[in-house]
């Protein structure tokens, strides 16, 4: 039997997430699918988080499969922050959040109060996080900037793909992803401290800063010896060998020897014994120096049967995998097994089907809430700061909160759009 809510890791743990798009909702969707309570602050008079309009595939109007995948177990209140009563309301807020995320361009969060100093009176310990394309200090503070910007500036397209090809980007926003927790470890560092010391901070990082860290050993290579690394045929290691893509009778599998030990492994279970001890072979060393001659032999041993038959015979002996696309990957027996894709409920008894945190904790189910419509938590929150009927009638005749009606229509569009 699972827990109950209270024994998710993050539960009691509230969050005011200024965000919209890729990278931060997807640090902060972390944080809700384990219990932290992630309020999405949206402006109703932009559309809100302009994620909900990401096509091609939508559940529902404004509702899009892209919104979903960054904002299950999310909440949702509509709030213009460029209105003084926005604002206000946005602080009375704040008084009882442990943290604000924001995904602003870097200039933004001192123009729109969300600093610790503008935050502090309000709440000492409040822990401001800040997640820009550039950074909030420099030049280019108030540059707006993607993660594909990111990766040519960064080096990463010289690293990827084929030494012939043209630069090459990642096929996933890796850069938002990993920014958004960065992000979000960096929201827990600072509540953590804050915790401890009962005053809170200011905490910062950026599309280009972690985009640079990734980097990392061919940028120590760098620093150190004046190495660039480049790219190496087949999505090879630039130091490892075997350590890539192979050919099988009908495709592709990828070996990796990242181990000493497992050279001798493979050898022998491709019928090739003297290739363990083979002068040319038996190091690392030496294969990186053959590494043309370690992939024709490969090639040629692989090649007299399907990848099938090797994965059968190679795994939990050599660290191999099958090559697959989305599809086959989803559909992967293994991910069954894991519980790796999970539905998450909408209130009206439809579901969007995911793929699954990858925390486990265990004895413990994590949540599995569809995203908020927006606006969907409107009252509900404001209730909980303090607001009676008065003074949220009063937002919404003020235009600082969405019209109950258009937060109504929003639901109800949704509630009646044709399944997932």
């Amino acid at each position: 039997m699972s827990k109950p809510t209270s024994s998710l890791p993050l539960a009691g743990l509230r969050v005011l997430a200024v965000e919209q798009y890729g990278a931060g909702p997807f640090g902060t969707s972390y944080m809700a699918d384990l219990g932290a309570e992630i309020i999405k602050i949206e402006n109703h008079k932009d559309g809100g988080d302009v994620g909900r309009h990401v096509g091609p595939h939508f559940f529902g109007e404004e509702d899009s499969h892209f919104f979903q995948t960054f904002n299950r177990n999310k909440r949702s209140i509509t709030l213009d922050l460029k209105h003084p009563e926005g604002m206000a309301t946005f602080r009375k807020l704040a008084a009882g959040a442990d943290a604000v995320l924001d995904n602003l361009r870097g200039d933004l969060p001192v123009k729109l109060g969300l600093t610790y100093a503008a935050l502090k009176d309000v709440n000492p310990a409040i822990v401001c996080t800040h997640l820009s394309a550039y950074g909030r200090e420099g030049s280019r503070r108030a540059w707006p900037g993607y993660d594909y910007l990111m990766q040519a500036e960064a080096g990463h397209l010289t690293l990827t793909g084929e030494p012939e090809g043209p630069p090459t980007r990642y096929g996933l926003s890796i850069v938002d992803l990993m920014t958004g927790l960065v992000a979000a470890f960096a929201l827990l560092a600072g509540v953590t401290r804050a915790r401890r010391t009962g005053v809170g901070l200011d905490m910062d990082t950026s599309l280009f800063d972690v985009a640079l860290h990734n980097l990392n050993y061919p940028g120590t290579w760098f620093l150190n010896a004046g190495v660039v690394t480049g790219r190496t045929a087949r999505s090879g290691h630039p130091s490892l060998v075997p350590s890539q893509l192979y050919r099988t009778q009908d495709g592709w599998i990828f070996i990796m020897c990242n181990k000493e030990k497992f050279w001798p492994i493979l050898a022998r279970e491709l019928g090739h014994p003297e290739w363990a001890t083979d002068p040319q072979l038996a190091t690392f060393a030496v294969r990186l120096a053959n590494r043309d001659r370690v992939t024709r032999l490969l090639d040629d041993a692989l090649m007299q049967a399907p990848t099938a038959h090797w994965i059968d015979r190679l795994s939990g002996k050599v660290p191999v995998s099958p090559v697959f696309d989305v599809a086959q990957a989803l559909e992967n027996p293994f991910v069954q097994e894991r519980d790796g894709v999970l539905d998450y409920d909408y209130e009206d008894g439809r579901a969007a089907r995911m793929i699954a945190n990858p925390i486990r904790v265990p004895g413990v189910t994590l949540p599995h809430r569809a995203a908020p419509c927006m606006g969907q938590d409107n009252d509900a929150l404001l209730r909980e700061a303090g607001f009676d009927d008065a003074a949220i009638a009063k937002l919404r005749d003020l235009g600082v909160i969405a019209e109950s009606r258009e937060a109504h229509a929003l639901a109800e569009d949704i509630g009646h759009a044709a399944g997932p």
